[in-house]
């Protein structure tokens, strides 16, 4: 966001930009493609080691891509549709109120103006403008009152979609070179590690941390799951056989 301000000592004009600290589209997209890559990497690399056969990884592979994408998308509809009903009914409550008290809530919105260090005539002069619009009116208390912008709540089709999407594009790395023919766990660890490497530095782009520090702490923790996983495959492995 681009923020353009007078520099009042000499009149020139400057620009400076903000970070998106709401994390935009890349935020989840990340993070679920690193969900992905940790569960599924943990997942086939709990099953190698138990010294399964090649055919049964892909298939614990691709079962955990789709049980995860499903499981993922699942339940991210459902948190963002629950919230968008919780924000929906809240605003039809504002909506009633406006339409029921115009007045107490004129004065309510005055007052939050003069809280702010607005003079209680200015005040009163922006609500009652605001006012004139019902439209304007609910969208400014809904901004106000409940921290929400009423044209701009999340969708929960979008949510899930990518949410499917990012998780699945993370889960199949650890499986893929099995699919190519690769017949060592070594060629998945390698390419998911990089994978979470390369999702580490791109949240870099939202957590200003440096990239190689965000790259290299995500690839520890999938190299740890993956370690912890491949030790007690390998265990229940010997133990059941």
């Amino acid at each position: 966001m681009a923020v353009m301000e007078r520099d009042t000592a000499d009149g020139a004009d400057h620009t400076h930009t903000h970070r998106d600290i709401n994390g935009g589209w890349l935020r989840p997209a990340v993070f679920g493609a690193m969900d992905g890559l940790v569960s599924n990497l943990g997942l086939v690399a709990g099953v190698a080691g138990s010294d399964a056969s090649n055919r049964v990884i892909v298939i614990s592979g691709l079962a955990g891509l789709v049980a995860g994408a499903f499981s993922m998308a699942a339940g991210e509809y459902t948190s963002v549709a629950s919230q968008r009903e919780l924000v929906q009914a809240e605003l039809e409550v504002e909506r009633r109120e406006l339409r029921r008290h115009p007045e107490d809530e004129l004065k309510e919105l005055a007052a939050v103006y003069e809280s702010r260090g607005v003079e209680p005539r200015l005040a009163a002069e922006v609500a009652r403008q605001l006012h004139e619009d019902p439209e304007q009116a609910l969208e400014t208390h809904a901004r106000e009152e409940l921290g929400v912008d009423p044209g701009d709540l999340p969708s929960p089709t979008t949510a899930a979609v990518s949410s499917f999407l990012s998780f699945s594009v993370g889960a199949v790395l650890p499986v893929l070179p099995y699919l190519l023919g690769a017949t060592s766990l070594w060629y998945a660890v390698v390419l998911a590690l990089a994978g979470l490497f390369a999702c580490g530095a791109m949240v870099a782009r939202v957590t200003a941390r440096q990239w190689w520090f965000s790259g290299l702490r995500q690839l520890g923790l999938g190299a740890a799951a993956a370690a912890v996983t491949y030790g007690l495959g390998a265990a229940f492995g010997v133990a059941v056989g």
